[in-house]
C-alpha cells in the first residue's frame, strides 16, 4: 500500500486518535491494523441494541467514532492501515498551547507532557482563548488530545517534541 502523500492524521479525532493507537500497540492484535479491523473492534464493544440502530440508521450519530472511521474506510479503503490515521504530533491548537508556554519567561526548562497537561487544568486554555491565541472550540478537545499522547509517549516527554510545525 502507498503511504497517504497528505497528513491523514491531522484530520483524525483525539478520541479516535487513542482508540488507533490501542489497536495499534496492543500486543495480542495481529498486524497489520487496518481501519476495518478497528472498526470491527468497536463495533464489537457497542451493546446489541446500538449496533441494530446503527445499522438500521434509526437516529444519527454523526460524530460517533464509528462515523468518523466509515467516513475514513469511504475515503481511504478498509484496508488502510490504521497507523497512517494516527496522529504522531500535536494539533494545530495544542502546538500553539506548548508553544506559549515554551515562551513563558517563567518556566526555566521545557515543559513536559504532563505540565502542558496541568497547565490545561489550571486554565491555560481559556486564557489563550481570551487573548485570541485559541478559537473557543478549540479548548473542548485538549485534554484528550494531551491525554493520547501521554499515553502514547509518557507524561516526562518534553512536550516540544510533539509539536506540529505547518
Amino acid at each position: 500500500m502507498i503511504p497517504n502523500s497528505i497528513d491523514v492524521s491531522s484530520r483524525v479525532s483525539p478520541r479516535l486518535t487513542a482508540l488507533l493507537l490501542s489497536r495499534i500497540n496492543d500486543p495480542d492484535t495481529e498486524q497489520p491494523v487496518t481501519l476495518i479491523a478497528v472498526r470491527r473492534f468497536l463495533a464489537d464493544l457497542l451493546p446489541r441494541d446500538f449496533r441494530e440502530a446503527e445499522r438500521l440508521h434509526r437516529f444519527d450519530v454523526s460524530e460517533s467514532l464509528l462515523d468518523e472511521l466509515d467516513a475514513l474506510i469511504e475515503e481511504f479503503d478498509q484496508n488502510a492501515l490504521a497507523l497512517d490515521f494516527a496522529q504522531a504530533s500535536a494539533s494545530e491548537a495544542l502546538s500553539r498551547v506548548i508553544e506559549a508556554m515554551l515562551d513563558d519567561e517563567n518556566n526555566e526548562n521545557p515543559p513536559t507532557l504532563s505540565q502542558v497537561r496541568a497547565a490545561l487544568l489550571d486554565g491555560l486554555g481559556a486564557r489563550l482563548i481570551g487573548e485570541g491565541v485559541l478559537d473557543d472550540d478549540e479548548d473542548d478537545t485538549l485534554l484528550a488530545e494531551i491525554d493520547a499522547l501521554i499515553e502514547q509517549f509518557g507524561e516526562n516527554t518534553s512536550a516540544e517534541e510533539c509539536l506540529r510545525y505547518e
